[in-house]
């Protein structure tokens, strides 16, 4: 999968407004459960009416967008669907991630996600849920703030501080729970932790009640693009469930990057398929004072 950038074509100065205000659309209306009303998307977008009803009579007729009769509310049409089954295809390392995900999720049976990094934010790309009545609820498409994930934390430990700084310059780092890092000097320093172990967690600081552990995949050399996260309930968190989770993600994570033909699994995470090394790895964040953790050591 390429990074970000690649292969494409190289931004102009000069956006065309209106293809623009089609993808604002998309975007907007795919950012919600139940699509957006007329009114709804002029009140978020501040497009004048005349413009917007071109803009949707004209995406409704290529199939992007769908108007619900009874609603009256727009919604994402078949040919975005269609699209997004294109990307999969076309991107041979996800077929690979998800049937490594299923293997993951038959084995310990937690919830698993890929992600990848985009601005400030991650982006879950596949996901494979356990088969427990609790557990996490989210959406393949779904945007996050990256200082608050496993998954964006440990994107974020691949690049350099000062680009860290850069891409929160505008956003910041806004709280999500009481967990939540929400200074620079603290988010660096849990990114240095973070490339220290191979691996990074979020102990709650996006949504309460979950425990996660997060690793990149490395599939070329240089900052990797991607990383898988399992996600654990905190009621069901426990020392062994954890060390067995760490074990097993750390092997998907070094199975998708041989698979796709990258590097050399990375040693400290390789390390960490050793249960004996995924256990002491939990202990070791027990006894870090860094972190208040949800769960026990016995």
């Amino acid at each position: 999968m390429p990074a970000k950038g690649q292969g494409s074509v190289a931004a102009s100065d000069k956006p065309v407004k209106s293809a623009d205000r089609v993808f604002d659309l998309i975007e907007a209306i795919g950012g919600t459960r139940d699509g957006m009303t007329f009114p709804d998307l002029q009140a978020a977008l501040g497009i004048p009416k005349s413009s917007l009803f071109a803009l949707l009579e004209s995406a409704a007729s290529r199939g992007y967008l769908e108007l619900d009769d009874q609603s009256r509310r727009w919604c994402l049409g078949m040919r975005v669907w269609e699209a997004g089954q294109a990307y999969a295809r076309q991107h041979e390392l996800l077929r690979h991630a998800e049937a490594v995900m299923r293997d993951v999720v038959a084995a310990i049976n937690e919830t698993i996600q890929l992600a990848r990094l985009d601005g400030h934010e991650n982006v879950y790309i596949a996901k494979v849920d356990s088969t427990h009545p609790l557990r996490l609820q989210s959406d393949v498409g779904g945007r996050l703030s990256a200082h608050a994930t496993g998954l964006g934390k440990t994107l974020l430990a691949e690049l350099p501080d000062a680009e860290v700084k850069a891409i929160f310059a505008k956003s910041g780092l806004p709280r999500m729970t009481e967990n939540t890092l929400t200074s620079f000097k603290a988010l660096l320093a849990e990114l240095a932790a973070t490339r220290a172990r191979g691996f990074g967690i979020d102990n709650a600081e996006y949504t309460h009640g979950v425990f996660c552990l997060a690793a990149p995949i490395r599939t070329a050399t240089g900052p990797a693009q991607l990383a898988l996260s399992i996600t654990v309930p905190t009621l069901r968190a426990s020392v062994d469930g954890l060390a067995a989770a760490l074990a097993a993600l750390a092997k998907a994570c070094g199975d998708i990057g041989t698979r796709t033909g990258g590097p050399a699994p990375d040693p400290k995470l390789a390390r960490l398929i050793n249960p004996a090394a995924s256990r002491a790895a939990i202990e070791d964040l027990h006894h870090c004072r860094r972190y208040k953790l949800p769960f026990a050591l016995g």
